[in-house]
Formats: structure tokens, C-alpha cells, sequence
């Protein structure tokens, strides 16, 4: 088992995986860490659907296009959930109050999921596992996945994470310098963060140029502005005022 600081610091996103399946005693203590997660009030807000199902990840292959869905060894969707504290509510007979409904409560949903899938990334990645987050699962055709995996009202996926041996080591992508990560006392003022920004923009684009796998001439603010206004159009809004019935 990999070190902690080998675990954290050495990570990769891996996007091709061996033909292999991972055993059951790895992926049981996947499941132990994602249920020891840390959440908000201990209220455990998060779900996970596990497929490990082929043709079930085809199907989820063809909504999304993501390829590593389907060649992965198992495909972990992580969702906020309101149903199950419900259904615990009504058999002691008292009525949940809508706060799912809030703009606080969609955040709690979500950060309780994410956290759920980074305790999964971490413990994964220490058995010498390869993830893939996939935000696509959330954004591609969310009322036909909800259907698909029968999640009831007040669930909704906030991400996928792919799983597998991996059959690939990309190159350790470089990530902004922790001084414009954490900042100290006071948010850092702009023109304290230009140069450092301007020299991530430049250390991106000649990474990118350079990487073993598909070249690019891509920098980092302008790449993700784009993919920013790509995501905007996705209209996931106004599904998840359908699904969950957010009043925001």
C-alpha cells in the first residue's frame, strides 16, 4: 500500500485501464472509506451507485462519450441524497422541512459527495489504483441516468468516478503553486497574484506542448474559460429545479 504522501502528492488522473477486475476486498475497503467521510451535521447526505455491470457502463459510455466509463473496472456515481433521511423521518412520523430545496442545502449535498469521492480517490489511489473523476455524469443527460439507475426525487448525481488498474502513467500535471492555493491571513490582492498567474499560464502551455499523450498549445485561464462557457449551456438548472425542487 502506497504511503500516504505517495498517495496525495503523485497522483494522475487515469483514463486507460488493463482488462482486469478489481478485487473484492479492495473495492470493500473502498466502501469503508467512502462511508467514513466526514459530512456536514453527520447528516451523511450522499449516496453512491456502484456499476460494475458491462453493459450498463455502455449505455452510460454513450450518454456521457467518456470512454473510461466503459473500459474501467467498476464506475462509481456519487449523489446528493435527501430520500433516505425521508424515508427515515416518516416512520417516526414527522415531515422533513424542504431544506434540500435551499440553496444551503444543494451545497451541503454537494460537498458531502465530493468529499465521499475524495475519501474513494484517496483509498483507491493507495491500493495502486487509477480514478478518473468524470463531471460529464452529472451534466450530459441527467434526467435519462436518473431514470436509468432509478434514483428517486431528491437524489442527484453530483459525479463519476472511474476505477481500474492502470494501463497508463501520464505525466504529473503541474498545479497552481500553493501560494496562490493558500492564501495567508487575507485573500492575496491581485497585483500580488499576476506574475504567478501569468507564469502558470506560460508552465501549462509548455506542458501541454510537451506531454507524452496528445499534445496541446492549451494554457490554463483561457482553457478552462472556455470550457466554463461550454458547461454553462448544459442547462442543468432547470433540472434540478424538476428533481429536486430547488427554490433558487
Amino acid at each position: 500500500m502506497k504511503s500516504v504522501e505517495e498517495t496525495l502528492l503523485t497522483r494522475r488522473t487515469i483514463r486507460r485501464y488493463e482488462r482486469r477486475k478489481i478485487e473484492p476486498e479492495k473495492l470493500a475497503y473502498i466502501y469503508e472509506a467512502i462511508r467514513n467521510t466526514p459530512t456536514s451535521y453527520n447528516g451523511q447526505q450522499f449516496s453512491v451507485i456502484a456499476v460494475n455491470d458491462q453493459p450498463t457502463k455502455e449505455e452510460i459510455y454513450a450518454i456521457t462519450g467518456q470512454k473510461q466509463i466503459k473500459t474501467c473496472s467498476t464506475f462509481l456515481l456519487f449523489c446528493l441524497d435527501y430520500h433516505k433521511l425521508k424515508v427515515a423521518t416518516a416512520l417516526q412520523g414527522v415531515e422533513t422541512p424542504g431544506f434540500e430545496k435551499t440553496i444551503d442545502g444543494y451545497t451541503v449535498g454537494v460537498i458531502d459527495a465530493s468529499l465521499a469521492m475524495m475519501s474513494a480517490v484517496t483509498a483507491a489511489e493507495s491500493l495502486g489504483l487509477g480514478c478518473c473523476c468524470v463531471g460529464y455524469a452529472r451534466t450530459a443527460d441527467p434526467e435519462r441516468l436518473a431514470t436509468m439507475l432509478k434514483l428517486p426525487q431528491g437524489v442527484s448525481i453530483v459525479c463519476g468516478l472511474t476505477l481500474g488498474y492502470p494501463s497508463e502513467m501520464p505525466d504529473l500535471k503541474p498545479k497552481l503553486p500553493v501560494e496562490l492555493v493558500v492564501h495567508q491571513e487575507t485573500y492575496t490582492a491581485d497585483e500580488d497574484m499576476r506574475q504567478g498567474l501569468a507564469e502558470y499560464d506560460e508552465q501549462i502551455r509548455q506542458f501541454n506542448a510537451s506531454r507524452a499523450l496528445s499534445q496541446t498549445d492549451n494554457d490554463w485561464s483561457v482553457h478552462v474559460t472556455d470550457y466554463h462557457r461550454h458547461s454553462m449551456e448544459h442547462g442543468i438548472a432547470a433540472y434540478l429545479k424538476k428533481w429536486l425542487g430547488l427554490l433558487f
